[in-house]
């Protein structure tokens, strides 16, 4: 079992605020992270302290925080370190940390698809950190990627196409020296078969799901009138996804049959299932350019759907996603914080945005002191340690729920 003070947490830029989000349902006082352009244009990390201090703790560019309890036992749940990063033109990547990580329990929250940082920036930022890491003598490296990199070249479908996210896991695992991998509703369940285990290590990915959190928002949300819904899968490929959804909602089940003429362009849409006067809930895992929900938006409406929602866990809403949506039939968007949202709630009033860290902070948490984390694939304990002003919008907990994040870690650490 690892010792709690063992635990050091690191955000990249990709993602800052959900590292923050992380740290603080495990305990941690918030941090952040700021990009500047340097005249010679190469990106570095360097120490950066909080603009605004969140509670009491010595004054040092990188902070160990200890707290004490009631009792009087003094509390050191992890560290939490900030970077600010410097933009590239080259673009050539340097990192350092300034803190000894010998021996220690490492993770790296990052993402993919960040409106603020390229996919391809971000995975090698995550690499550079890692390999950092990893020559510094941490004893292990979990990456914390709620979205996975390239997830949807897990296959190859023609001639001469690259199955670039077994790519993406050699390089995590045999190239940057990362022992686990911490994500959530994969693209296709096939990827986690792309890590190799070298014979020197054992290398686990760890998948979570978000149907448990969204399940629990549409009952909060919607209320009674959830009994006049239908989940209905934009695909035939999502169909067990969406299938798992309504049987757990007790609710009728629908699908979309589709034909593409290319990537992100849809031929045809034939809808299978009965939708007449009843409200739509398309349920995907990703919504990237959003024709495919657009175009069964309007389909649902005209086999008689009084009202189309869509709920997703990747809002990865790229090139004209915004325009598409905002002219759609579709009332709201919901989709998760796995990519930082801010951008697309300013450019579309549909999006609402549910909070996940409370997933990701209990599966940090399980992973170090080394308990089971299947049991967050159909529930997941909740935490009140955010303020509900300053978290996404997200569901309002259970009566009966597991012991959240925070209290469990303070008793870990009470035993220790």
């Amino acid at each position: 079992m690892s010792s709690h003070n063992n635990l050091k947490i690191f955000s990249g830029t990709s993602h800052p605020q959900l590292g923050q989000l992380i740290a603080r349902r495990l305990g941690l006082p918030l941090g952040s992270s700021s990009i500047v352009t340097l005249p010679s244009g190469e990106l570095s990390y360097v120490s950066d302290p909080l603009p605004v201090d969140l509670g009491p703790r010595p004054e040092s560019t990188i902070t160990r925080y200890r707290r004490t309890l009631a009792c009087g036992a003094p509390r050191c749940i992890c560290y939490f370190y900030f970077t600010a990063a410097y933009t590239v033109r080259d673009p050539a990547r340097s990192v350092a940390f300034h803190e000894s990580v010998r021996e220690a329990d490492v993770y790296i929250v990052a993402t993919a698809s960040s409106p603020d940082t390229a996919t391809n920036g971000a995975l090698m930022e995550l690499c550079i950190m890692a390999h950092t890491l990893r020559i510094a003598s941490a004893r292990r490296i979990t990456a914390v990627v709620p979205h996975f990199p390239y997830a949807r070249q897990d296959k190859k479908d023609k001639s001469r196409a690259p199955i670039t996210a077994k790519l993406v896991a050699n390089m995590l695992v045999q190239g940057a020296g990362i022992d686990h991998v911490i994500t959530m509703d994969l693209h296709a369940s096939q990827i986690q078969g792309f890590f190799d285990i070298p014979v020197d290590k054992y290398a686990f990915l760890y998948s979570l799901y978000a149907e448990p959190t969204m399940l629990q928002y549409l009952r909060e949300t919607m209320g009674k009138e959830i009994q006049n819904a239908v989940i209905v899968s934009p695909d035939a490929g999502g169909a067990k996804r969406a299938s798992s959804m309504a049987a757990n909602l007790d609710l009728d089940f629908a699908l979309f049959h589709k034909e593409r003429k290319k990537a992100n362009e849809i031929a045809r849409m034939v809808l299978v299932g009965n939708v007449e006067g009843k409200t739509a809930i398309l349920i995907d895992d990703m919504a990237d350019t959003c024709g495919t929900l657009a175009l069964a938006a309007k389909h649902l409406l005209a086999n008689g759907a009084k009202e189309v929602l869509a709920l997703v866990t990747h809002g990865i809403l790229s090139g004209k996603a915004m325009k598409v949506l905002n002219e759609s039939e579709i009332s709201k968007l919901i989709v998760t914080n796995s990519i930082p949202q801010l951008e697309h709630k300013k450019g579309c009033k549909k999006v609402r945005e549910i909070d996940i860290s409370h997933v990701l902070a209990e599966a940090v948490r399980r992973s170090h002191y080394g308990e089971s984390v299947s049991q967050l694939f159909v529930s997941v304990p909740w935490t009140e340690a955010i303020a509900a002003e300053e978290e996404p919008l997200s569901p309002k907990p259970q009566k009966a729920v597991a012991p959240n994040a925070a209290t469990a870690l303070q008793q870990k650490t009470l035993s220790a």
